[in-house]
């Protein structure tokens, strides 16, 4: 169906229900390139002086926005921060969105190491994180440098501040971005990650739970289960949340969250999650933003409506006509120009090969956007001529 005047937010909730309407739907983030060419004074002419959102409507895609639509407050917990050895954060029973990445309070625009500490009647845990000059310039985020399980004696104190935490809305901060955004933008509020990748990429990291899996299987678990009690209380929470789409932030990745792994500790969490989500009439999406070819198969079977991110070769090895294929019944995708076609180093012809070969195998809804996000050294005019094409696309 051709509809130029309907917005990208309607076209990528319509794909997700089902529908293809033409010009396909684009929705993108460009923050990271426009945040790093604002900080060196290298924007394109006729982009400067724009905001973010007036510069996604100048290139000719819609917004993404991932926004957290809750927060916790840390009962019995008394939190500190210092900044290359100054003080940056103290507060006793904070209110904190990210837990436990803590992202709220870690300067992001400023080089340097970042101590936080969580202390406890139970006990205290560290967590480290590390942004490089270089990173500041390229607007990347800072680095996990140390994850806040270090050993056995931290489960208890992990466990403490978990039964303690008390759930806190923030629904109207949700409803007043997306009014902000407007109809060519898509705020997507964020659950945290499913608890398994939650233990492996913020709690202990990927090769320490490897270990723990087999030196410390009992305090995993009972960790997992605490984080899957955490999940469904959010969960039910959102009841009272009217959005259409929300995400796990999960970053899978197929060969450290492997089959086994994902048929074990994923699975029957997607599906339970997604049941309840579904019931109160939203689609649930995951950032899936590795390599899936592992995983196909089974995330075909999980219940998301959505793979976001979705990153096909050459930044991985999985083919975008793989999934296409294993996921014609779903999972949706959303996501599918890989980063590294917009590079110099990607010739003109081999981009516009690209370009040309996967319009021509989509036939079913799908909601395009650049993957994961696009980078300070990505060409802004090859964006630019995509959503062109995309736009003049004929039905």
């Amino acid at each position: 169906m051709l509809n130029n005047i309907v917005g990208m937010r309607q076209r990528a909730l319509a794909a997700m229900h089902g529908e293809r309407l033409y010009p396909l739907p684009m929705i993108t983030r460009l923050e990271t390139w426009y945040k790093s060419h604002v900080r060196s004074g290298s924007l394109p002419a006729h982009l400067r002086g724009l905001s973010l959102d007036e510069v996604h409507a100048a290139v000719g895609v819609g917004r993404l926005k991932f926004s957290a639509p809750f927060a916790f407050r840390l009962h019995k917990v008394e939190v500190q921060a210092i900044f290359n050895g100054d003080p940056l954060y103290q507060d006793y029973e904070p209110v904190i969105e990210n837990i436990p990445g803590m992202w709220d309070i870690v300067p992001t625009d400023r080089a340097g190491l970042t101590v936080t500490r969580l202390i406890t009647p139970r006990g205290a845990l560290t967590l480290q994180h590390t942004l490089l000059p270089e990173h500041v310039l390229t607007a990347t985020d800072p680095y996990l440098k140390l994850h806040l399980v270090q050993g056995e004696e931290d489960y208890p104190v992990v466990e403490f501040i978990l039964e303690n935490a008390e759930f806190v809305p923030l629904f109207d901060k949700i409803y007043s971005e997306q009014v902000e955004i407007g109809d060519d933008g898509l705020v997507v509020p964020l659950l945290y990650r499913i608890p398994f990748q939650q233990v492996l990429l913020e709690y202990l990291g990927e090769i320490d739970l490897f270990y723990a899996l087999h030196d410390h299987p009992t305090s995993v678990r009972r960790l997992l289960d605490l984080l899957d009690q955490q999940t469904m209380e959010i969960i039910h929470q959102l009841r009272a949340l009217d959005v259409p789409y929300v995400e796990f932030p999960d970053n899978l990745h197929g060969l450290m969250t492997n089959p086994r792994l994902f048929q074990e500790y994923c699975l029957p969490g997607y599906q339970k999650y997604c049941s309840v989500l579904q019931a109160q009439g939203k689609k649930v999406g995951s950032h899936t933003d590795g390599n899936l070819r592992p995983l196909l198969g089974l995330l075909a079977q999980s219940g998301l409506d959505v793979c976001e991110s979705f990153s096909p070769f050459p930044l991985t090895e999985c083919l975008f006509e793989e999934a296409w294929q294993a996921w014609e019944r779903g999972p949706l995708i959303w996501g599918a120009i890989p980063s590294p076609i917009l590079e110099e180093s990607f010739s003109e012809a081999d981009f516009h090969r690209y370009l040309e070969h996967l319009l021509e195998q989509i036939d079913r809804p799908i909601i395009l956007g650049i993957v994961d996000l696009c980078m300070r050294q990505n060409s802004i005019e090859r964006v630019e001529y995509f959503a062109r094409k995309v736009q003049n696309q004929p039905v």
